[in-house]
């Protein structure tokens, strides 16, 4: 259980193939000295660690009515000092609703905001380097699909983050 003062991130979890596929690329194009993560698509980043054990109840409950979600990866987000990956799929935004819903009262600014879905593969570097990259990634852009299979749940403790939870999808369990 994470210490109270951890903040929670929960992020989509994504099928192995589309996982393998954003980590190289993550692995690629992220400064290795601020990679200490995989490729993942952030929906809360900042929950309070205090209220684990509820947050945790909670999305043990909501899986269990959930199927894998088929995400549309439509293309490529210029962050101005990164890249992303965007994806949609309309029932990752009304799940997203209802747990700001159930938060609202502990949620930050960010976290109040609409989801724009992405999974980033570089940040932190020039805006020329990251244009460079936006470019060639986008002229060789196809449309694919990716399957989001649960919901993870991650303390913040500064640097890597510590896996808490995994939470899957009613199919996948």
């Amino acid at each position: 259980m994470p210490e109270p003062t951890a903040p929670l991130i929960l992020t989509l979890a994504l099928d192995a193939d589309s996982q393998r596929f954003f980590d190289a690329l993550r692995q690629q194009h992220f400064p290795p000295e601020r990679n200490f993560l995989q490729a993942h698509l952030t929906l809360f980043h900042h929950l309070p660690g205090s209220d684990y054990a509820r947050i945790s109840q909670e999305l043990a409950a909501l899986v269990t009515t959930e199927q894998p979600l088929p995400l549309a990866v439509t293309g490529l987000r210029f962050l101005g000092r990164g890249v992303a990956y965007s994806l949609e799929n309309n029932r990752l935004q009304v799940l997203h609703q209802q747990l700001q819903t159930i938060w609202q009262a502990s949620l930050t600014p960010q976290d109040q905001q609409k989801l724009k879905p992405h999974v980033t593969v570089q940040n932190k570097v020039d805006p020329a380097v990251a244009r460079s990259l936006h470019q060639q990634l986008t002229a060789d852009f196809q449309p694919f699909e990716a399957t989001g299979t649960g919901l993870q749940l991650w303390a913040y403790r500064g640097g890597p983050w510590e896996a808490l939870q995994t939470f899957a999808f009613a199919a996948n369990t």
